[in-house]
């Protein structure tokens, strides 16, 4: 019969269609990951794996097997998660998926007491793409998403954590330093700059643009939000940013001002998403409401939901 880690190297190099990548996703040296992906036809009998020294291309029997895989491994993993969840609540390995514009100006506010309220629970923290997040939470790669939301899909569970602001930053020796707040017709005719396509950020901007008569600028488009706030302060354009982003890096930098807008300010939706199955949502729900508290307490700029 084949074994789990025969089935996760399978799965490894149906997703890379390269050995070494798939190697160094499942942490092992490549001639372990061929040599069991060897035994593994071996057992079965059948061809997985064409190889060449040009590419690497499944045979359409390991094809349907490596779908196969991916059930196997998800039920394999929702076993650990049931087992897990018996032991102690919030006490074991979270696998959290966070968007790059989000984690690095909330984690300092919230992990501090989440270690001290829970001491045994470990978070594994990948950042990410909107679409590489989805697909590993879908795929059992990861276990909970910080996310923005709304989020439509039937097989998955979503809480609302906070609603945070969006303030337009725009160099210092610019009009609206003069300003306590923007109003529309501030920035109409302005260029304004965004993340690079694939951010939920860079959607929500092109929209804003839209409603205000800006121009989006094509041409020149972010990595993060440090590369934007450095363009901005070059007088490149302006641009939006999240409100803990603002009070983490853009209230104390001479170089740019950020203003909220003074009517129907724009905002982002934050919360968390899980697999709708997933026998951890009670510890998940109990992570959301120790969220809430710690930003009412600790945290000015957003507003918390429920």
């Amino acid at each position: 019969m084949p074994t789990v880690k025969q089935l996760r190297y399978l799965v490894a190099i149906a997703d890379t269609l390269h050995f070494r990548r798939a190697a160094e996703m499942t942490h092992v040296t490549q001639p372990t990951l061929s040599g069991q992906l060897r035994e593994l036809e071996s057992r079965l009998g059948v061809q997985l794996v064409e190889r060449s020294r040009a590419r690497v291309v499944l045979t359409p029997v390991g094809k349907e097997i490596a779908t196969l895989a991916r059930t196997v491994l998800r039920d394999v993993q929702r076993i650990t998660e049931v087992a897990k969840h018996g032991q102690q609540p919030l006490g074991g390995t979270i696998r959290l998926g966070v968007l790059p514009t989000l984690g690095p100006y909330l984690f300092p506010h919230i992990l501090p007491e989440l270690h001290d309220n829970y001491p045994d629970l470990k978070l594994y923290v990948r950042e990410g793409m909107p679409t590489a997040l989805m697909y590993g939470l879908e795929e059992g790669q990861l276990d909970l998403l910080l996310f923005a939301l709304p989020v439509r899909n039937g097989d998955l569970q979503t809480t609302r954590l906070f609603r945070e602001p969006l303030w337009i930053a725009a160099p210092a020796d610019h009009r609206l330093a003069d300003k306590d707040f923007a109003d529309r017709s501030d920035l109409k005719g302005e260029t304004v700059l965004s993340l690079e396509r694939g951010h939920r950020l860079h959607d929500q901007v092109s929209h804003l643009c839209e409603q205000y008569g800006a121009t989006l600028s094509l041409d020149y488009e972010g990595t993060s939000l440090d590369t934007l706030r450095q363009m901005v302060a070059m007088g490149m354009g302006l641009s939006f940013f999240p409100s803990l982003y603002v009070h983490a890096e853009i209230l104390e930098d001479d170089q740019v001002v950020a203003r909220q807008m003074r009517s129907h300010p724009p905002n982002r939706m934050v919360g968390m998403i899980w697999r709708k199955n997933s026998p951890s949502q009670a510890d998940y729900l109990t992570l959301a409401s120790l969220i809430r508290r710690i930003l009412k307490d600790r945290v000015t700029g957003v507003t918390v939901m429920g």
